[in-house]
């Protein structure tokens, strides 16, 4: 479509109204200026009515309500009062009042325009000019039809209006649920990563014990078997020890995450399961504060206390690395529909928007001698308890851990 033609500009309603009021110049009953002038000034005001954003309200719906009822009013006035056949111009303020003021204000509207146009009555010299039970008809005619017309542009509008409601429901459900539906999607790929991984880690893990024995053996052996005075044979034994119990370290992260979990869920307090996290990583961290804010109304429920305070800790103890020497973290609780919520705050360097969405994939990190195991471990443990994790970051400004656990 042309430019001039599109929505933004000329519209196919306002060129239709151009055409319509044109006719009735060309037809006009005096081609006199002013009656010219009435019809397109009401022209005017029929198509910029909705084209001027600050009169799109209850107050500009009145506005042109009382615009269009004026100059209506002069038209009529000039051609003839009572008489006159440009009465129909009337349906115009009645009509906008239907678009926006609901049946009562349609209602109001259109007694007062029937009134404004029966006025015309009080302007007749009744000792020379009587009305006829023809005349008394017509102006009864005219006087309804205005109603008749308002409360069916009414009746339209309103249907409009729930139409309107209910595709707008309709589009919201549809977006959350495409959401949800998004959500467990995401839930369910993770699933299968975390499926197949475990496979593997455990088929890797029986591989490499049997063959990291025999090397720790073997470097034990060799360290008793070479002289005290051949220090590069020693050291290198060590380093051969050390790793393998590196290796063995490693692996046994993996067995605990691909393992199956088994829930030792009992009635626990979970202000003593967050403490006891916090005393292990400020041993670890000394150097950072960490502020504790719990909500009393929280009270004991059944978890497993164990798993939740390896859960809290990796939280905590990544937040302490995030933070610089000397920062702060923020440990709160809160009960929220049914679920304790643990929040786990910092003000450290922050996750970057393209990693959030990853952070809790397994083998997924950021630090220099990181697995990417510790948040994927977390995340499995929520998910057992049927609870839910989520991160809100901004790199630079620090980030927040927030854990759902269900109460119930």
């Amino acid at each position: 479509m042309p430019t001039f033609l599109s929505e933004r500009y000329v519209r196919l309603q306002d060129l239709v109204w151009i055409a319509l009021f044109a006719i009735l110049i060309f037809h006009s009953q005096t081609h006199s200026a002013p009656e010219i002038t009435f019809l397109v000034a009401l022209a005017i005001a029929q198509v910029i009515e909705s084209r001027v954003p600050f009169l799109n309200s209850m107050r500009g719906s009145i506005f042109w309500v009382v615009i269009k009822t004026a100059l209506g009013y002069g038209l009529i006035g000039y051609t003839g009062g009572v008489t006159s056949s440009y009465w129909v111009v009337l349906m115009l303020p009645v009509v906008s009042s239907a678009v926006s003021l609901g049946v009562t204000g349609t209602l109001i509207v259109s007694i007062f325009v029937a009134g404004s146009y029966l006025s015309f009555l009080l302007f007749i010299d009744w000792s020379q000019k009587m009305l006829d039970a023809e005349a008394v008809n017509q102006l009864v005619l005219r006087g309804v039809s205005l109603a008749m017309v308002g409360t069916l542009a009414s009746s339209l509008a309103e249907d409009l209006r729930i139409q309107t409601q209910n595709s707008r429901r309709s589009a919201d459900q549809l977006s959350a649920a495409n959401y949800q539906l998004e959500k467990a999607e995401d839930a369910v790929r993770r699933s299968d990563r975390l499926a197949a991984l475990g496979q593997l880690s455990a088929g890797l893990a029986h591989e490499l014990r049997n063959p990291l024995g025999t090397i720790r053996a073997s470097s034990e052996m060799l360290t008793t078997a070479v002289s005290k005075e051949n220090e590069v044979a020693r050291e290198v034994a060590g380093f051969i020890s050390s790793e393998v119990d590196r290796c063995n370290s490693l692996i046994t992260r993996f067995l605990h995450f691909a393992r199956p979990l088994e829930l030792q869920a009992d009635k626990a307090d979970l202000a003593q399961t967050i403490d006891q996290a916090i005393t292990n990583v400020e041993r670890e961290a000394p150097e950072i504060s960490i502020y504790k804010n719990y909500a009393p109304e929280i009270p004991p429920f059944r978890f497993d206390a164990e798993l939740m305070e390896r859960v809290v800790y990796n939280l905590i103890s990544n937040a302490a690395q995030a933070s610089p020497k000397g920062g702060t973290v923020t440990v709160k609780t809160r009960a929220a529909d049914g679920t304790a919520e643990i929040s786990v705050i910092d003000r450290g360097a922050g996750i970057e928007p393209a990693n959030l969405n990853t952070i809790f994939n397994p083998f997924f990190t950021t630090k220099p001698a990181g697995v990417g195991l510790g948040l994927a471990i977390v995340a499995k443990i929520v998910d057992e308890h049927h609870g839910k994790i989520s991160v809100e970051s901004e790199p630079g400004r620090g980030s927040v851990f927030r854990v759902q656990i269900p109460m119930a």
